[in-house]
């Protein structure tokens, strides 16, 4: 079987789209005034915002496709060296960019505790399903792939149904996180301590990231044609078929990563890289691509620029607001009104974020976390 090697653009450019709407989402200004696809669905339910993280999990298997056949060569110690010191500095990443800016300065100057620092979040889970996917094909290739997928979504549900309910108070993965992490290391935006990146819920995002590599090892294998883009849609309308029924009985829900949600989210991903394959491979309309493929270039790099940016910005003041919320009521809101006002922001500091990563593309740097 004949394998391509080079790299798809369409593959890139859907890295990158994914980068920019993952950053949009995250600097959304307040709730009361942020159009609903950029806000995530308040429980059951699916909006655009939802779609973004399993698709960036998506993308991560892609590069697997095009990366793990390289470690095989390696030997057996070096391709787990590569693995795990890879996975350590993601998660290591993600946790100091929770941790940050490490001093208080509210009663003095003080170290920021670590006991009230959260432990899991979106590049943790990003680390342990690029582990955990890499070891599944390194181990037991494709076909235990297709098993651990199959047994990681019915057994999650089994775990979720057995052990709880599906509700922000009574489920299993809250449960789980309470009794091993703590109240302290959990994430409190809902509330209550419930984190939806916990440990529990991991499991089903690992069959995004393996979903990934199947779709980017169909794209080597086929190259961009139209064999390639039936075969996704076909497995993409499958999916999507599969989850609507799932969801009567165990609802789509992101912050659970149900098994239902991450069905209908590769089911998704599927549709936009077969779209994507038409449209810059086909159809070669490749203009409008560099945009985004300047984010899919330092990719998990400028995702944490862009937190630790916005960290600055909440954290400091003028006039008793943050810099985020001054800037937005005293720029953007005046001439462009509340909501229009809250995305053209968003878009702004998009933007802003795509100019650092321009300068390294310029520069030729590129960042591999």
């Amino acid at each position: 079987m004949k394998i391509q090697h080079q790299r798809s653009q369409a593959i890139d450019v859907l890295r990158g789209l994914t980068v920019a709407l993952m950053i949009m989402v995250n600097m959304p200004g307040t709730p009361e005034t942020t159009y609903a696809p950029f806000l995530h669905a308040v429980w059951h339910g699916l909006t655009l915002t939802d779609l973004v993280f399993p698709t960036f999990m998506f993308v991560v298997g892609t590069a697997l496709a095009f990366t793990l056949e390289k470690y095989e060569g390696m030997g057996e110690a070096a391709v787990l060296k590569k693995i795990f010191t890879r996975t350590a500095l993601i998660f290591l990443c993600g946790f100091l960019m929770y941790w940050f800016p490490f001093i208080s300065f509210d009663h003095g100057v003080s170290m920021i505790p670590f006991s009230g620092t959260r432990i899991f979040g979106v590049l943790q889970r990003i680390a342990l399903g690029y582990c955990a996917a890499s070891l599944i094909l390194h181990y037991s290739g494709e076909k235990g792939a297709w098993v651990f997928a199959v047994l990681a979504l019915f057994g999650y549900w089994a775990l979720m149904a057995g052990f709880g309910d599906y509700t922000l108070e009574g489920n299993a993965q809250r449960k789980l996180d309470l009794l091993v992490l703590g109240e302290a290391h959990m994430y409190h935006g809902e509330g209550i301590a419930f984190d939806p990146e916990g440990i529990l819920s991991t499991l089903p995002s690992i069959v995004n990231v393996l979903a990934g590599y199947f779709a980017g090892r169909l794209v080597r294998r086929l190259g961009a044609s139209y064999e390639t883009i039936a075969k996704l849609m076909l497995a993409g309308a499958v999916l999507a078929a599969v989850a609507l029924c799932w969801s009567s009985v165990f609802p789509l829900n992101k912050k659970l990563w149900t098994s239902s949600y991450t069905l209908i989210a590769i089911a998704i991903d599927l549709g936009v890289l077969s779209l994507l394959l038409y449209v810059i491979d086909l159809r070669g309309r490749r203009g409008w691509t560099y945009f985004f493929e300047v984010f899919g270039r330092n990719t998990l790099f400028i995702y944490l620029f862009s937190e630790l940016l916005a960290t600055l910005f909440f954290i400091n003041q003028i006039d008793g607001l943050s810099v985020f919320d001054w800037i937005y009521q005293h720029v953007f809101r005046p001439w462009a009104g509340a909501y229009n006002g809250t995305l053209l922001w968003a878009v702004v500091y998009m933007l802003g974020c795509w100019l650092v990563g321009y300068v390294l593309d310029r520069k030729k740097i590129y960042i591999k976390l």
